[in-house]
C-alpha cells in the first residue's frame, strides 16, 4: 500500500480508533475532545431554524442530510460512544448526554442513514456507508422524530 493510500486511511480514523489500533490508552478528557466543533450555531442554523449546510458522516464524509431538511432542536438525549458496528461493545452506561440535534420528521428525508436493531424502545442512527455510530436516535413510540446529534456529524 502506498504512502498516500495509508495517509488517506489514517485521516478517516478518529483519534480513539487510532489509539485502539496502536494500543495507546486515552483518558476521558482526550476521548471527549475527539470531534472538533467546526462551526458556530449561527453558521449552521438558518433564521427559520433549519440546517444551512449538508450534514456529513465524520468518518467517511457520506451525506446524511441535505441543507434545509432538518430543524435545530435542543433536547437532552443519551447516546452510547461512537464505534463501528463490528467493534466490540463498550461498558454498559458509557456514552454522552447530548443536547444539540437536527430533528427530522420523516425517515425518507435522510440521504444516507442506517438504523440499528431495537434497543428497548430505541433505534440508533448510524452512517449507512461506514456503519459508524450512533450519530442519532429514534424512539419507536414517536414515529415522527429522528434526532441526529450535531456533535457527531460534520457540516459542509
Amino acid at each position: 500500500m502506498g504512502y498516500n493510500k495509508i495517509q488517506q486511511e489514517l485521516n478517516r480514523l478518529s483519534i480513539g480508533e487510532m489509539c485502539i489500533l496502536s494500543g495507546v490508552e486515552m483518558d476521558k478528557e482526550e476521548s471527549s475532545v475527539e470531534s472538533k466543533e467546526c462551526c458556530t450555531r449561527s453558521e449552521l442554523v438558518s433564521e427559520d431554524g433549519k440546517n444551512l449546510k449538508s450534514v456529513l458522516c465524520q468518518r467517511c464524509g457520506s451525506k446524511v442530510l441535505c441543507p434545509g431538511m432538518a430543524v435545530y432542536s435542543e433536547k437532552e438525549l443519551f447516546l452510547p460512544p461512537m464505534r463501528n458496528k463490528k467493534a466490540p461493545s463498550l461498558t454498559e452506561g458509557s456514552g454522552d448526554n447530548l443536547s444539540a440535534h437536527w430533528l427530522v420528521d420523516d425517515m425518507y428525508t435522510f440521504e444516507n442513514v442506517g438504523f440499528t436493531n431495537d434497543v428497548g424502545r430505541i433505534k440508533y442512527l448510524i452512517c449507512a456507508d461506514c456503519e459508524i455510530g450512533p450519530i442519532g436516535w429514534h424512539c419507536l413510540d414517536d414515529k415522527k422524530s429522528y434526532y441526529v446529534a450535531v456533535e457527531r456529524v460534520d457540516h459542509a
